[in-house]
């Protein structure tokens, strides 16, 4: 995911009618620093709480949504009971990508290849329906837990 600079996350925030706190700039350069992993608000927390000692897991949530609304942020939801957290693409032709997630240790990665293009060309083709965006959600076995592939 690429990230945003300091200017990009005060102009987001100003275009959003917010203005950029400590706090905010906290909770950004938090998940900024942690890009390949998707986090959630009490790791977020845990993670601020050394540095930002009164700040309260309710300014955390009330963060995430404005940085969540303002575009720089997206919610990604595992069917676990949790929300998570990860940096939107700056690129203006970003494009959903794929979550692969692994059922023993929960591990998640994300997919290399946007392997949808295809599939949203023929349904635009076949159907008139003009595909935005996409959320897709492997569930499966990392290459640590699975088991070993039969080779005979």
């Amino acid at each position: 995911m690429a990230r945003h600079g300091a200017n990009t996350l005060k102009n987001k925030l100003k275009d959003g009618g917010y203005k950029l706190t400590p706090q905010r700039q906290a909770v950004y350069d938090v998940i900024a620093s942690h890009g390949d992993k998707h986090m959630k608000c009490e790791e977020i927390y845990l993670l601020l709480a050394a540095d930002f000692p009164r700040i309260g897991l309710a300014t955390v949530y009330r963060t995430l949504g404005v940085l969540t609304e303002v575009g720089l942020l997206s919610k990604v939801n595992f069917d676990d009971g949790f929300l998570r957290y990860e940096l939107n693409s700056s690129s203006a032709d970003a494009h959903g990508h794929h979550h692969l997630i692994c059922l023993r240790c929960g591990r998640i990665d994300e997919a290399i290849e946007d392997l949808m293009e295809e599939l949203e060309k023929a349904v635009l083709e076949k159907s008139g329906f003009q595909v935005e965006d996409h959320a897709v959600k492997i569930y499966g076995y990392c290459r640590s837990c699975r088991p070993p592939l039969d080779k005979s």
